[in-house]
């Protein structure tokens, strides 16, 4: 299936809407909206949040509250915008034939898993905000690219993206731009190090580090770029049929803090949109009441959602 077919069909799947109950939730949070510089209320962020063309929900994995909130978001776009697509780092490009037929119920829970590679904490974490999508009737996006040719780029460079097959092609981005002079390798650099990334005992010298944090960072390149390009197509497919689009994309907070990675390369695709990021940023229970982002935070997101961890 060419690239273009896979986005015509996720985009335009033709599904019955079974319009279902989804359960109702709710999470400690406090909205810091860094354009004015003050905290707001959920509400007046999802005003803001509707009038959007592309909005990024940066998260951190594994967190209840974190994904409390993120189906609250969605239910709250719900009643102020129609035309809404939900967008998952969380799933690859190579499902989204079984990710529409789970849409459409012409697959099981239990087939569509079985071929679908969700993430370890799927139930508890995602399934609700699918639940709710596939009840509205929303398509899903199964943005990212398949976590084995990922990891091939994060051994070998971007070189080995040429042994690929056509079919293979089609799960990742045409267009990769990954540079290693501007702010968001910085930061990937300085994250990686944190966690202590570096060459074998024989390999750990300036030339061999460099090349070994270059070839992670293609590897985080390449997810932001096919993130990226299946968000900008699938709006630019729906704007096309008149409709005004929305698309929530879930990530984890990295790919789209400070407008950067996942959310810097879909602006540069569609680049009279207007792209709004959202971090969602758990802290202490004692600390909720109390939190108060300097400067540099503030920089993270248009609204830091702080959460109980």
């Amino acid at each position: 299936m060419s690239l273009r077919r896979l986005a015509v069909t996720m985009v335009f799947a033709a599904c019955a809407v079974l319009v279902g109950h989804a359960q109702t939730t709710h999470a400690p949070h406090r909205v810091f909206d860094g354009a004015k510089g003050a905290f707001t209320d959920f509400e007046s962020m999802l005003a803001d949040l509707a009038k959007a063309d592309v909005v990024f929900v940066g998260e951190q994995h594994d967190d209840p509250n974190t994904h409390r909130l993120e189906l609250m978001l969605a239910q709250g776009l719900a009643r102020q915008r129609s035309a809404i697509s939900i967008s998952l780092e969380m799933f690859e490009r190579d499902v989204q034939p079984a990710l529409d037929d789970w849409l459409c119920r012409r697959m099981t829970d239990e087939a569509f898993l079985a071929v679908s590679r969700p993430w370890l904490r799927y139930d508890a974490d995602y399934r609700p905000l699918m639940m709710f999508a596939r009840d509205n009737g929303w398509p899903v996006i199964a943005a990212n690219v398949p976590r084995a040719i990922a990891s091939d780029v994060s051994r070998s460079g971007l070189d080995v993206l040429r042994t690929k097959s056509d079919t293979e092609k089609a799960w990742f981005a045409a267009d990769l731009n990954c540079p290693t002079d501007d702010e968001y390798f910085r930061r990937f650099a300085e994250a990686m190090h944190g966690h202590g990334v570096s060459g074998s005992a024989g390999e750990r010298t300036v030339v061999g580090e460099r090349q070994t944090l270059e070839h992670f960072y293609q590897a985080q390149c390449l997810k932001d770029e096919t993130m990226a390009e299946s968000i900008a197509r699938a709006w630019l497919e729906q704007a096309a049929t008149g409709a005004r689009p929305l698309i929530v994309h879930y990530n984890g907070a990295f790919h789209s803090d400070f407008s950067l990675g996942t959310a810097e390369r879909t602006a540069r695709r569609l680049p009279d949109s207007r792209v709004v990021v959202v971090s969602i940023v758990p802290v202490m229970a004692d600390e909720l009441d109390s939190v108060s982002p300097d400067p540099a935070e503030r920089r993270r997101a248009a609204y830091l959602v702080y959460t109980t961890q």
